[in-house]
């Protein structure tokens, strides 16, 4: 079933804002009734004055609504909006939350940074318009423990606020997690969590402690009062499906006091540069677990002078080629040189830097800025609207098909599409496919990511079709039975739950999509939330569903 942002027709667009309209009507007594208990239950401000909820009433809900969506496919006026967002201060306003919609039917939607690419944290494509969206912002603290090597981290926090936590008490400790500064822990760690230390270290749920979850029942869960099967399911299965964490206890790793980066440009217009991709296919994963190199393959545009002292500009393919070493320059080099010597990498185009600073790097902060700017929740980049899909792969593709899939490239606006390739092994390889939900191991050498960014809203369906055409291309030269991709790269075209109110979700209909992500780990997440989560309380287009 296509969901709301993807109708293209005008006459459509007006039947599903009259539809919308009949259904909001149609609940505002739920509504209320939904606000009165939450108002006997929590007092609509805290001790600074500031509102823990909002409603579409008030001026303010429309900022608070919009501050984290970082897609703006999913802040169009068709986009189903929450009727009343809340912003706990503390545990036990996500405690009267869980307990009022409950009681009302009401359904919850949980955002911790608003980076979900299909936006499932602030948005419900269900057909009842009864839901709400407890915005995690307030639970962001973060506490550093250098002794236990560990560290307790709300839900709420990002992952630059985090590695700023970290930088501040400690020269010598990293953590394992993804390089964008605003990305929310809450379902970073739930889903995975991959990044410049996974070859090394593993994922962020590979190095998680403990956790702090509410269930359907309201109740605050540890790992010891959660037992085993909940605590293994949400570390990679996605928590959303079975309660609400609001805190993450994690273990902190080493890394040296200074490690080498580097972020270079190269144009794909010769033959030595298309060799080092083929190169990296078949060497990257297998690479000293302590470097690991990035690619990313985009166009761009290119000027030049002719012999008539003309400027004349022409589009080309390029790699955007980003790398991390834990150690020093020196060493960087000679592993380069031996492992990729096409690449040519030049010591004045590498740089040495604490590991938290590396993050300011990445984030295309280099001017100088001091840590202070992991702290900001608002990306550095343009907000624009955009679709993603993703592929593990097991095998390096032919040389034509890499070709063939640059070429592809030409066929959309400049710069707007991506493909990235993340290289595995290491330490991923190590970990059983079992350990946690996320199975996605030893056999994969690398991971694909097709990103495309769009501006104008009539041509989403034109570009998204791009995205889809590029995804079936590769289809035979990925991974198969089933065709997997990462949890945290959501993808509804994969599959959706039952989206009919009341409707029904069979576990042979949920594992379409659910297998993609979780393999055979699909059927032990099945079985975890028949026992914690019977009802189904915890529902959204693709939550796990329990036994009949």
């Amino acid at each position: 079933m296509k969901y709301f942002t993807l109708i293209s027709s005008s006459f459509a667009k007006i039947i599903v804002i009259l539809l919308y309209s009949i259904l909001f009507s149609a609940s505002a007594h739920t509504h209320g009734e939904f606000l009165h208990c939450l108002s006997s239950h929590v007092s609509n401000s805290n001790s600074t004055h500031e509102p823990i909820f909002y409603t579409p009433n008030e001026s303010s809900y429309s900022t608070v609504l919009n501050s984290s969506i970082q897609n703006d496919r999913f802040s169009s006026p068709l986009t189903p909006k929450p009727f009343i967002i809340i912003t706990p201060f503390h545990v036990s306003h996500v405690q009267a939350t869980v307990y009022c919609a409950k009681k009302q039917g009401v359904q919850i939607r949980t955002r911790s940074g608003g980076h979900d690419y299909e936006g499932l944290s602030y948005v419900s494509y269900f057909n009842d318009p009864k839901f709400v969206v407890i915005d995690l912002r307030n639970l962001s603290s973060v506490s550093i423990d250098v002794e236990s090597k560990s560290a307790w981290v709300q839900a709420g926090a990002t992952i630059g606020e985090l590695y700023y936590a970290i930088g501040k008490k400690s020269e010598i400790l990293g953590f394992p997690s993804g390089d964008s500064h605003t990305v929310g822990v809450g379902g970073l760690f739930g889903g995975g969590g991959y990044g410049y230390l996974a070859r090394k270290y593993g994922l962020s749920a590979d190095n998680i402690l403990d956790a702090k979850i509410v269930d359907a029942e309201g109740r605050i869960l540890d790992k010891k009062s959660m037992g085993e099967d909940l605590f293994w399911a949400i570390r990679g299965g996605g928590p959303a499906s079975f309660g609400i964490v609001v805190a993450w206890k994690v273990q902190l790793v080493p890394v040296p006091k200074k490690v080498a980066v580097f972020d270079v440009l190269r144009n794909l217009e010769n033959d030595t540069t298309k060799k080092l991709f083929h190169r990296w296919q078949r060497r990257a994963y297998k690479v000293n677990e302590d470097l690991t190199v990035y690619m990313t393959f985009k166009t761009a545009v290119s000027s030049t002078i002719d012999h008539n002292g003309k400027n004349v500009t022409k589009i080309v393919l390029q790699a955007d080629i980003r790398g991390t070493f834990n150690g020093g320059v020196d060493k960087l080099l000679g592993l380069m040189e031996k492992e990729f010597p096409e690449l040519g990498l030049q010591r004045q185009e590498c740089l040495e830097m604490k590991w938290v600073e590396s993050f300011l790097f990445f984030n295309f902060f280099r001017s100088g800025e001091s840590l202070d700017v992991l702290l900001s929740k608002k990306s550095n980049t343009d907000l624009l609207s955009f679709k993603v899909k993703s592929d593990f792969v097991k095998e390096p593709i032919p040389n034509y098909v890499f070709e063939k899939m640059l070429e592809m490239l030409y066929e959309e606006d400049v710069g707007k599409a991506l493909i990235f390739v993340f290289p595995l092994g290491g330490k991923m390889s190590e970990i059983s496919e079992s350990a946690i939900p996320f199975p996605h191991r030893a056999g994969n050498i690398y991971a694909f990511q097709y990103l495309l960014s769009w501006e104008k809203e009539e041509e989403e369906e034109k570009h998204v079709n791009w995205v889809r055409g590029l995804y079936d291309y590769l289809t035979p030269y990925v991974s198969n039975n089933p065709r997997a991709t990462y949890f945290n790269f959501k993808d509804l075209d994969l599959g959706t739950n039952n989206l009919h109110k009341g409707g029904h979700t069979s576990i042979k209909q949920a594992s379409i999509w659910g297998t993609k992500y979780f393999k055979n780990n699909f059927y032990r997440l099945v079985q975890v939330k028949t026992k914690v989560d019977p009802t189904n309380f915890f529902t959204y287009e693709q939550s796990i569903p329990p036994l009949r």
